[in-house]
């Protein structure tokens, strides 16, 4: 019986593939880079306790890098943000992240201990990485996700994401390859608790790999300094404009809000295209992904290339003249009037709010 054939009847009754099925756990790659882990993976491991719990495996961190106490501290903080267990591969070549020998390393790992489900971060390491290990596996991806599940039937992973600019929504299942891949941006999961009397195995396997079999070499490690630069996916408010606030000048009225409440200052596709601000403070699908206390949107319509990039906020407040603008839906508090009347009001408003609080102590 052909492969295909066996796989569409596994499927029909509701059975893998025996060379699918012996596929098991699910694994997040722990991102890390002079001492300092990624918050993603931790918000990646969250996202796969819940697979794993769904599937009913064990939910495994990865961790390459050089040998000393550094890789073995990411594996117990792994271990303390769900993860059951934490692969180690430890090598001289791993100490800085180049693709060739992160991607031999990962691909070995998989081919030799086969989880059914690899995570890591859409960062440019994670992005570089992940399509260079699932075209080393013959694997499939899906970049950038929004939403993983769970298929139950056959133990598909669900991976959701926007296409077609950003206007849907569509969810992509890998049929009949293994590892099923993904990627996540930072701050589309939430981070989950850490349980500091949590703990979980270590499993260490060699890397057979040279500095004299690696092409690239690390001549000079520059430091990306970005002090200077918005930082809206670890702000706690934002305030967001859009095309609805009219023109370029009437976007001094959300640098005023945002200056009296502490907050970044965020903004949809149109703005940023029209070049009202710089293309670090987009939000959205193809800008930043955020999850603040609090986010204010004005003058935004609410489309999915933006929405995916901020529906993670405690509090969402809609301000638009238009009652019919999708943002609405999803808003928890929305303001129907006009954003030039409003913006001004409301940052009076809490100008003399916060004089008083401060008067008071």
């Amino acid at each position: 019986m052909s492969e295909a054939v066996q796989t569409r009847k596994s499927r029909h009754k509701g059975e893998l593939n025996p060379r699918l099925a012996a596929y098991k756990g699910v694994w997040v790659f722990i991102e890390h880079e002079r001492g300092q882990a990624h918050p993603v993976s931790w918000e990646l491991l969250g996202e796969g306790r819940k697979l794993a719990d769904l599937l009913g495996v064990e939910l495994a961190g990865v961790v390459l890098g050089a040998a000393g106490e550094e890789t073995r501290r990411f594996c117990a903080e792994a271990c303390r943000y769900g993860a059951d267990l934490c692969y180690l591969m430890e090598n001289e070549v791993l100490r800085d992240y180049r693709n060739d020998p992160f991607t031999q390393g990962l691909t070995e790992l998989v081919n030799t201990y086969q989880p059914e489900i690899l995570l890591l971060g859409a960062t440019t390491q994670g992005r570089d990485l992940a399509g260079s290990v699932a075209t080393t596996l013959q694997t499939g991806l899906t970049a950038d996700c929004t939403a993983l599940t769970i298929e139950p039937e056959n133990r598909g992973l669900l991976a959701t994401r926007p296409t077609f600019g950003g206007s849907l929504l569509c969810t992509i299942v890998t049929l009949n390859y293994r590892p099923q891949m993904a990627t996540v941006r930072p701050r589309v999961m939430a981070m989950p608790e850490r349980d500091a009397s949590r703990t979980g195995r270590i499993v260490e396997h060699p890397l057979a790999l040279a500095e004299d079999d690696i092409v690239t070499k690390v001549l000079e490690f520059i430091a990306d300094d970005s002090r200077d630069k918005p930082q809206l996916p670890f702000a706690d408010v934002i305030v967001a404009g859009g095309r609805g606030l009219g023109k370029p000048e009437n976007f001094q009225l959300i640098w005023d809000l945002a200056e009296v409440l502490g907050a970044e200052v965020g903004a949809s596709r149109p703005v940023v295209q029209a070049g009202w601000v710089e293309p670090d403070r987009q939000v959205g699908q193809s800008g930043k992904t955020v999850r603040p206390k609090l986010y204010i949107a004005v003058g935004i319509s609410g489309a999915i290339q933006h929405r995916v990039g901020m529906e993670g906020a405690d509090c969402i407040i809609a301000i638009n003249n238009n009652p019919d603008a999708p943002i609405f839906d999803f808003a928890h508090l929305g303001i129907v009037g006009d954003a030039l009347t409003l913006l001004p009001a409301l940052t009076e408003a809490f100008r003399q709010k916060l004089a008083t609080m401060k008067q008071t102590g």
